[in-house]
This record gives structure tokens, C-alpha cells and sequence, in this order.
């Protein structure tokens, strides 16, 4: 599954689909395009990542406004609901014992551990929550809870598209390499499958997207 067999179903499909749909898939398959063409690591994660937001972000009221962590979290427990094939739960599976047991063991994407760095917190703390967020992820994997399971692996993700966005990496540099990786690896199988789910329930409500076209 990429980008040119995704797009070429939402072009044959989209006149039928509400405009809040057609317009998130457009987008998300427009930045997922651009990752499969990136040469570098840094630029496919950065990419990926913003097709990943095209598809779950929502124009959401400022007084009730959520954190983007729980907006992600509650696109993604949707996607696991209407997941009747279980595609996500398969590649939970499959890359469990590969990039995401990785992930769980690298502190360097893991927000508590620069809290103790920054001198939020101490050492103890954060090797207390890195294990505990084992232990939620394992507890996860065996009770089939692939929703919680993303949960985790998305807060680390999270810390690292931070880490990208905001200037706190060097491009292309030497320090960063094992988790863009991993990430990325992660990314490219997951957002294809988010790209399909939509498309599959094209009944289900989206909500409004961000930053609608305004035509002038």
C-alpha cells in the first residue's frame, strides 16, 4: 500500500465523500507523497508526520480546545474501533518486537527524560515512568488493547517531532539517527493504513478540518 494506489481510489471515490473527508485525505496523501520521495531521514519523518496531522486534526473551539496529544489519541482509538480487519492491530504485532520495543527502550524520545535533564524532576522519577510505560505497552499488547499500544508509541514519537519542529536537532546530524529511524520505519507503515481506515468509512464523522480553502 502507498501513495499512488491510495490516491488513485480517493480520486476515483472523493466526489462521493464529504468535503471535511475529501479535503483531509487530499491533504495527508499530498504530504505522504512527499515522504516516499524524500532522501533523507530527517525530511521523510518531518513529512510524514504532517500527513499524519492533515488526517486527524480538527478545527476544534478554543474553550473546549484539546492538547494535541489527546486529539491524536482519541483519532487513533477511533481508527482502532472502526478497524474491523484489525490491519493496525497486525502491524502492532508485527513491529513489537522491532522498532516499537525499540522506541520504549530509548530515552531519548521519552519527554520525562529531558524533564530530568532540564532539571524538572529527578533521575529516579523518570526511570520510574520509563518503566511504567513499559509496563503499560506490555500490559496493552496482551490484553489486544492496540489502541493504548499506539498511545505510548505516540508519545514518544510526539517527543521526537517536538525535538524536530522546534529546532532542538541538527539536520542531518549524527546523534539523532537510531530513533528518526525507528519513527519513520513506524510512520510509513501506519499512515498509509490511517489514509485507508478513512477512506473505508467514509460515513463516519471527521469533523471540520483546519484551515478550510477559501475560495476568493
Amino acid at each position: 500500500m502507498d501513495y499512488q494506489s491510495l490516491k488513485t481510489r480517493h480520486r476515483n471515490e472523493r466526489d462521493a465523500h464529504h468535503p471535511n473527508l475529501a479535503l483531509r485525505v487530499h491533504r495527508a496523501l499530498s504530504w505522504l507523497n512527499r515522504a516516499e520521495q524524500a532522501e533523507d531521514v530527517d525530511g521523510r519523518f518531518i513529512f510524514l508526520w504532517i500527513a499524519f496531522n492533515a488526517a486527524y486534526a480538527t478545527d476544534i473551539d478554543e474553550q473546549h480546545r484539546l492538547s494535541e496529544q489527546e486529539a491524536f489519541k482519541a483519532f487513533l482509538q477511533k481508527l482502532c474501533t472502526l478497524d474491523t480487519e484489525h490491519l493496525i492491530e497486525k502491524l502492532v504485532w508485527s513491529e513489537f518486537s522491532g522498532s516499537i520495543r525499540a522506541l520504549l527502550d530509548n530515552p531519548y524520545v521519552f519527554q520525562s527524560f529531558w524533564d530530568f535533564q532540564n532539571g524538572k524532576i529527578n533521575e529516579a522519577m523518570w526511570e520510574e515512568r520509563l518503566r511504567n510505560g513499559k509496563r503499560s505497552a506490555h500490559a496493552a499488547l496482551a490484553d489486544r488493547d492496540t489502541a493504548k499500544v499506539l498511545g505510548v508509541m505516540f508519545n514518544r514519537i510526539y517527543t521526537l517531532r517536538n525535538q524536530m519542529i522546534h529546532g532542538g536537532a541538527t539536520w542531518d546530524g549524527s546523534v539523532n539517527r537510531t530513533q528518526l529511524r525507528d519513527c519513520s520505519n513506524l510512520l510509513a507503515k501506519l499512515v498509509p493504513l490511517v489514509i485507508l481506515l478513512m477512506l473505508d468509512n467514509p460515513k463516519t464523522l471527521w469533523g471540520d478540518a483546519c484551515y478550510p480553502v477559501v475560495k476568493s
